[in-house]
């Protein structure tokens, strides 16, 4: 066995980080069991209207949500400021919309943040039930908003100025642009995984972890797509 220069043999370091990320993970699962048992405050939902249905129209065919004509894959997205809700766009009402004050083009950087200083007891201050969120500022709230994923969606909670200032003292650099851009936390990957990413990203990863969830648990769904959604987000930052 290798000693590491603090008097611990490697071989028996590896067990610990094991115990630790496993702990992470269960704390995760048992948080967001928690959360599908009772209803979510906050969840981003629909106003319960529903469109009648279009006749032969294909599967999986995309829409503008503004004007109703049919959209590429790699449409564009706005934000629904007053409702935070990402908004599917063409490109006429992307350029024609996008002044408005109702709704603003997300960002459009994705900044990986290796060295982000997030200590525990900041983390803790937060009072996020589980170890993934976002945060923005939002200029409807007038405030930082965390938004953490369930099996219902996007759950949000306002923060405290100070818990936020606390954050941003031990990284003067970090800076979001109001609305339109968030900071992703991962604290169940170990090490931590941090980055500044565009709100629909943000929202994206809410909307995996829903889209793969299943029994009680969650299944090992909710595991592949949070890791295959960081490693996409990793290869895209700059």
């Amino acid at each position: 066995m290798t000693g590491n220069g603090n008097g611990v043999p490697r071989r028996e370091r590896r067990p610990v980080a094991d115990a630790v990320a496993a702990r992470r993970r269960s704390q995760m699962v048992s948080g967001l069991r928690g959360l599908a048992s009772r209803p979510v405050r906050g969840a981003q939902q629909g106003n319960g209207a529903s469109a009648p249905p279009l006749a032969k129209e294909a599967p999986n065919v995309e829409r503008c949500d503004l004007c109703g004509t049919t959209i590429p894959d790699d449409h564009r997205h706005m934000l629904n400021i007053d409702e935070r809700r990402i908004v599917c766009t063409c490109e006429s009402c992307w350029a024609l919309r996008g002044g408005d004050a109702e709704y603003r083009p997300v960002g459009s950087r994705t900044v990986w943040l290796p060295d982000l200083d997030m200590p525990d007891d900041v983390w803790a201050g937060f009072q996020i039930p589980i170890g993934l969120a976002f945060f923005m500022f939002s200029t409807t709230s007038e405030c930082v908003v965390a938004m953490y994923p369930s099996p219902a969606g996007a759950t949000e909670s306002e923060l405290h100025f100070d818990t936020w200032n606390r954050l941003l003292a031990l990284n003067p650099g970090l800076q979001l642009e109001a609305d339109i851009e968030g900071l992703i936390a991962n604290r169940v990957a170990d090490p931590p995984l941090y980055a500044i990413a565009p709100i629909d990203r943000c929202y994206e990863l809410t909307g995996a972890i829903k889209a793969n969830w299943s029994g009680i648990s969650g299944g090992t769904g909710v595991d592949e797509a949070i890791a295959l959604f960081f490693a996409d987000l990793k290869a895209q930052a700059r």
